[in-house]
């Protein structure tokens, strides 16, 4: 095929396709979204949407054992959710290769925290491969299977954003590999990880480790490369690449196997530069073992680099004392752009009734964390996918309405519901829970590209084949009502999440019934999704009290008098500020 311009995650998909990849499972979490996305387009291989990372890495981990080559793909905090069986799959070893892809968000541009996931890999002591660009990640992605089953192990494939988003161009050859299943035969002592078993498996794993720890010194996936042995620099990912701008004079051991590490040779790279430094970011990893392998490991001579946040050239530069190249000066007088809801989005309204409610808002993850900023401030706390509703429980249990004299109210959204929020549910039915709890329904997955989930009932394939939430489902949508009064809830009521009047009365009615567990599902099409458009409204004697602004919808404004002003490019007819006037000025066309 010749060279193509991919990103990293195009290249990954690239890669595992052509090395026979046969199953492939995930949830979309950006960074890591795209590579299942490009990798459901090909031939010959089966991707699907799990509704969380721990089920999207079972499937694989079974399909794997079945004798197909396969695929698990999230980000950080997935691989949080997937911990279980990632343990237990490093202990028990593969059949078919099994390789786990893993993105990392520095700086937390679309997440909740920063971690580094290698020490996951480390901790699990699996191979860890770190590509830098996107033709790393194609050869990595490709040879990750044959480490797989040349080791009885599975391999974490890990990126970062700067990776996973960022084109390069890649050599590829295009061709499939003609990986035929493998047989699957009983091992109950392999796969079975009852304590007798799993302490056997163990001897296993630790002769694996060794002999992984012999290849590391050798493997194709490191590299030295010297220059002024002044300086030697050990880096991986996105940041070899970083290094090498900052510091095109430094001696580099470029790691791209960045477990285990190679001893011996890091002992004589060491060896052979007069200051050895480490230039890595989010945390420590590569600084705490190689200081532990007994290599002095030096500071940077103008200060440590940043212990958060991404890594970049300008800050290697500053903190070796390089001065920055000419460029030009940053633009000054820009306004602001706060992330913000769509104009016509159907969480606003329900963040406009929480926040005159004055409601403790138990938040999760996914486009209705934006109840936290202005000019909502509704949203108290967001920790993990599904928290919400059982922070709320605990909130009720703390007595915090009674102190306070204000509802608790823990509110989610649909795919994060069925993701983990179910079960969060479940407890507190089953603990004799009360309170109100919101499923905010948008018919998608929005945050990270309107991807299907088991609420709307689209599937991975019928995705990418362009089949909207809003058509006639062809599999089995999850119905929310009929699950919530199944497990046991007290009053489920569904709400349509456009019409103002009716989200306040069905807040005030759950609120007010305090001996009871309600579930308000608030109900109607993200604009993503349903782009239609109505006639704008018409603002008449503007009293000028501010009241429509403060919904936050980008396409309401002020003029220089004062007087509201709607913006025909963005309206889209929804009629939400027809419905927050209290004087009756903006009108439906």
């Amino acid at each position: 095929m010749g060279k193509q311009l991919l990103s990293g995650n195009e290249a990954i998909a690239q890669g595992a396709w052509e090395a026979g990849v046969a199953v492939g499972t995930g949830y979309p979490g950006t960074p890591s979204t795209e590579t299942l996305e490009n990798l459901v387009e090909k031939d010959g291989v089966y991707c699907e949407w799990a509704p969380n990372e721990k089920v999207a890495l079972e499937v694989a981990i079974g399909s794997m054992m079945g004798g197909a080559r396969s695929m698990a793909t999230m980000k950080h905090v997935g691989l949080n959710v997937a911990a279980d069986p990632f343990m237990s799959v490093a202990n028990t070893g593969v059949n078919a290769g099994l390789v786990i892809l893993v993105a990392d968000d520095p700086s937390c541009y679309s997440s909740q925290n920063e971690q580094d996931s290698r020490n996951y890999a480390a901790f699990a002591r699996v191979p860890c491969l770190d590509p830098s660009d996107s033709q790393e990640a194609y050869e990595f992605s490709r040879k990750a299977f044959e480490l797989s089953e040349r080791f009885d192990t599975p391999v974490m494939l890990h990126e970062t954003m700067r990776v996973a988003h960022t084109k390069t161009m890649v050599d590829v050859a295009g061709g499939r590999a003609a990986v035929a299943p493998r047989d699957y035969k009983t091992q109950i002592s392999k796969y079975v990880m009852m304590p007798a078993m799993a302490v056997a498996r163990t001897a296993a794993t630790n002769a694996r480790e060794d002999a992984l720890c012999e290849y590391a010194e050798k493997c194709e996936f490191n590299r030295v490369e010297m220059r002024d042995r002044g300086v030697g620099v050990v880096a991986a990912g996105a940041l070899y690449n970083h290094v090498r701008e900052a510091l095109p004079d430094a001696s580099t051991f470029k790691l791209g196997l960045t477990w285990p590490l190679p001893a011996r040779a890091l002992a004589d790279f060491a060896a052979s530069v007069d200051k050895l430094y480490v230039v890595e970011e989010a945390c420590t990893y590569f600084e705490t073992r190689v200081r532990a392998l007994g290599i002095e490991v030096s500071e940077p001579p103008a200060g440590r680099l940043p212990r958060s946040g991404e890594v970049l050239p300008a800050h290697i530069r500053a903190s070796f004392s390089q001065g920055e190249p000419p460029h030009l000066p940053n633009a000054e007088g820009l306004p602001p752009r706060p992330p913000a809801f769509c104009a016509g989005c159907p969480h606003r309204l329900v963040y406009v009734e929480l926040r005159r409610m004055k409601a403790i808002v138990t938040g999760d993850i996914g486009c209705y964390t934006l109840g936290a900023v202005a000019p909502y401030r509704a949203v108290d706390s967001v920790i993990d996918m599904g928290a919400s509703l059982s922070m709320a429980h605990g909130m009720e249990l703390a007595g915090a309405r009674e102190r306070t004299g204000r509802p608790v109210v823990g509110v989610i959204g649909d795919s994060t519901f069925a993701h983990s929020g179910i079960t969060s549910l479940l407890g507190t039915v089953y603990n004799g829970g009360k309170g109100t709890i919101c499923i905010l329904d948008n018919r998608t997955t929005a945050m990270t590209g309107t991807q299907g989930n088991p609420v709307n009932g689209v599937t991975l394939s019928e995705q990418m084949a362009g089949k909207s939430p809003l058509d006639e489902p062809s599999g089995k949508p999850l119905d929310l009502e009929r699950l919530c009064r199944a497990i046991g809830v007290d009053e489920v009521a569904t709400i349509d999440s456009q019409d103002a009047k009716s989200i306040r009365a069905a807040l005030k009615d759950a609120i007010g019934h305090e001996d009871k567990l309600s579930v308000l599902i608030f109900r109607s099409p993200c604009r993503l999704i349903d782009r239609s458009r109505r006639p704008m409204p018409v603002i008449r004697d503007c009293r000028r009290c501010g009241t429509c602004v403060q919904i936050g919808c980008p396409a309401l404004g002020k003029d220089k008098t004062g007087h509201a002003v709607i913006d025909p490019d963005q309206c889209i007819g929804c009629g939400q500020c027809v419905q927050s006037c209290p004087f009756g000025c903006i009108e439906e066309e």
